[in-house]
Parts: C-alpha cells; structure tokens; sequence
C-alpha cells in the first residue's frame, strides 16, 4: 500500500502541468536571499534526492533478490519523467540535474536499505 500512495505522489509531482514549486516562490526567494550558499538549483537538487529517496527504498525492500536493478529501474523511471515533461508539460522544464537528482536519490535509499540489515 505504501508503494502504492507513494508512486502515486510521484507521478503528480512529476506530472503537474505547473511547476510544483510555483507556490513556494517567496519562500525559496527568502530562503535563497539569507542563505547564499543555498542557491535554487541547490535545494532543487536536494527536494529530487529525497523525492527519489523512497523509490530507492521501497524498491529495494520489494526486490530483495534482485537489487541490483533499482539504481537502473531509478534511472529508467527519473528519464521517463523528463522524457514526459519535455514531450508533454511545455510549462515544464526536463533537466539532466533531475535525472542525476533521482538517481542520487534511489542510490541513498537502497544503501540504507542495504546497511540496516
């Protein structure tokens, strides 16, 4: 069930026709203003790495005897959602940083799978 609700969030994040953080402009603003060091390609790619941190994790837990393929099933699914984003979502922007993102993100999730066992 949790993989479930969570694979649904994703796609809507991922699928919004807007921006998902178009709402939090005058924070980000703030947020980047008072803290140079975190620019917003910065906590942009950070907000991806923990997107894709469950995805690392729930995958990694459904494919215990096959875990080998949840960094390749991350990159599959992070470049399928660029690929839609650029083909589908004009107010969207698909980045290779995302896919990166995604990937770092699936990658910490299956290690803290891995070492808590």
């Amino acid at each position: 069930m949790c993989a479930i609700v969570y694979a649904v969030g994703l796609l809507l994040v991922a699928f919004w026709p807007m921006p998902v953080d178009a709402s939090a402009a005058k924070l980000l603003g703030w947020v980047t203003e008072h803290f140079p060091g975190l620019t917003y390609r910065r906590v942009e790619f950070a907000a991806n790495i923990l997107m894709f941190l469950p995805f690392g994790v729930l995958l990694a837990l459904l494919m215990s005897g096959a875990r080998y393929l949840v960094v390749p099933l991350g990159l599959l699914t992070s470049g399928g959602i660029e690929a839609g984003q650029a083909v589908f979502l004009s107010a969207r922007s698909a980045t290779y940083s995302d896919i990166l993102a995604n990937i770092a993100g699936t990658s910490v999730g299956l290690v803290l799978v891995v070492a808590g066992e």
